[in-house]
């Protein structure tokens, strides 16, 4: 539960993350009120520490629901104004060229990461439309991606399953920025079909969806077994 609460709120994630040395896009938090009490201020202050482009995101919400790409500075107050619609904690972050980058994870205190696949679309980011429209974006597993930046994204993404207290699953998704990976963010309870990202890069790894189904039935009861034994 703490560790699904960690990773829906995308400023607590990124602090968390950060305070256990894990590369993260440069970010800053406006709270709402700030926002509505003095937009002038806080616009001044993004454009001097994060800088256009950049992404204005609700701090709160999944599926890129909210979030908007600022491309001048002129774009922030409708950004802003977007966020704060749905969250009084809105998540700015510096606009990354990158590649997108998801690793499965699966254990309780001994995760393994699954090998990475790459999400591959056509569109400016990846938006809501992106996301859910049949055929605008698919997942390439695994990612083609050198044999080093493969082991450093395995390795980060058991590092960030690790920083939030994880059980059970993950996905951690990243930006591929050159050859330098940065961590976007967890999600505790991914896609689950025999079809989603999560089960189709376990099966790339080796691990059938029957297989993954009868693991984590197992992690479940190993970490309840544990709560219990005192």
């Amino acid at each position: 539960m703490l560790a699904s609460a960690v990773g829906m709120d995308k400023a607590t994630m990124k602090a968390v993350f950060r305070a256990h040395g894990l590369p993260v896009v440069d970010y800053e938090v406006v709270m709402r009120h700030e926002w509505r009490n003095d937009p002038e201020t806080v616009v001044r202050r993004l454009a001097e520490t994060i800088g256009v482009p950049c992404f204005v995101k609700p701090s709160n919400l999944g599926s890129s629901v909210g979030i908007s790409k600022a491309t001048t500075a002129t774009d922030l107050p409708a950004a802003l104004d977007e966020a704060a619609r749905h969250d009084r904690k809105i998540l700015v972050e510096r606009a990354v060229n990158a590649r997108e980058i998801e690793v499965s994870v699966l254990g309780n205190d001994d995760p393994i990461a699954s090998l990475p696949g790459e999400i591959v679309y056509g569109a400016d980011w990846y938006d809501y439309a992106t996301k859910y429209t049949e055929g605008e974006a698919q997942v390439v597993v695994p990612a083609p991606i050198s044999p080093e930046a493969t082991e450093r994204i395995r390795a980060l993404a058991v590092a960030a399953f690790r920083a939030i207290d994880c059980a059970g699953m993950a996905r951690v998704d990243f930006f591929l920025e050159g050859d330098r990976p940065i961590v976007n963010e967890i999600n505790t309870i991914p896609g689950f079909t025999s079809t989603s990202g999560y089960a189709r890069m376990w099966e790339a790894t080796g691990l059938s969806y029957r297989e993954l189904i009868a693991r984590l039935i197992d992690l479940a009861l190993e970490r309840h077994r544990e709560r219990g034994a005192g």
